[in-house]
């Protein structure tokens, strides 16, 4: 097995605009499944039901004042912010580099400015609710999400395909 791989570096695109050098921090978005407890006749306990998808929301760190990100704020669409981040993972055993993108779809919901004192570090937050996502690893797709388009797509297998062609019927 060996060493795991650790967060090299990192930057992100945001609307095409490569923003190398200034982001200091990413939080990727969890991915949760919406439940229901059901417990019928028969049943000795409860299952927890299948209800969809939770809602996702993925957090920029930016190094400082990026004005451009600002203006961005209170768009109309749901992927009014397009951001793909890119992380360099590597093995300190092997030496081995992985590449993980991950594609963003959504809109700032919250700019959060933190404090500024002269002569100290600046941070200004950034929370991106989104409507669309995407992981991607060594150029393999691992997980794609599109809320509006209800795809749900894990390991290449597309965990709504029936249900969305039962719709479409």
């Amino acid at each position: 097995m060996g060493i795991p791989k650790k967060l090299k570096n990192l930057t992100a695109h945001i609307d095409g605009v490569n923003y190398i050098g200034q982001v200091v921090e990413f939080e990727e978005p969890a991915q949760a499944l919406a439940t229901e407890e059901y417990r019928g006749g028969g049943m000795i306990g409860p299952v927890m039901i299948d209800m969809g998808l939770q809602a996702m929301e993925a957090t920029l760190k930016m190094g400082g004042h990026v004005v451009e990100l600002m203006r961005k704020f209170g768009t109309t669409r749901v992927d009014g912010v397009r951001v793909r981040l890119v992380g360099a993972y590597q093995r300190d055993d092997t030496g081995e580099v992985e590449t993980v993108e991950c594609y963003l779809g959504g809109r700032f919901s919250e700019i959060g400015t933190g404090t500024a004192k002269p002569g100290d570090d600046t941070e200004h937050e950034y929370k991106l609710p989104l409507s669309y996502y995407r992981r991607v690893v060594n150029g393999r797709v691992e997980m794609e999400i599109d809320m509006v388009a209800g795809t749900f797509i894990v390991d290449g297998i597309d965990r709504y395909g029936e249900i969305m062609a039962a719709l479409q019927s």
